[in-house]
């Protein structure tokens, strides 16, 4: 059974920093392609940041130069380090793997308030 488990989520001031871990378990997670995406109140969901089997990454503008993802393979783990957030970061944010067919988690939420 495939499963993603996202957390690192909360409140935090702008400025601050965050970082989200997504746990994978059911499939071969380093054939997968690993991406994070969020979904704003009011908005439609947008990729943020992708990881492929290269460990080559892709970044929405928007958080170019605040958000870095990494994977650590042994571990089954995709991360996102967020870093300058701002009030437009506060989000759900969602893991989705792409490995034969796409798994998504449940999502954990980003408040970034003062």
């Amino acid at each position: 059974q495939v499963q993603l488990v996202e957390s690192g989520g909360g409140l935090v001031q702008p400025g601050g920093s965050l970082r989200l871990s997504c746990v994978a378990s059911g499939f071969t997670f380093s054939l997968a392609t690993m991406t994070w995406y969020r979904r704003a109140p009011g908005k439609e969901r947008e990729l943020v940041a992708s990881i492929d089997t290269g460990y080559r990454t892709n970044y929405a503008d928007s958080v170019k130069g605040r958000f870095t993802i990494s994977r650590t393979n042994v571990k089954n783990t995709v991360y996102l380090q967020m870093n300058s957030l701002k009030p437009d970061d506060t989000a759900v944010y969602y893991c989705r793997a792409l490995y034969l067919r796409e798994y998504w988690g449940q999502g954990t939420q980003v408040t970034v308030s003062s």
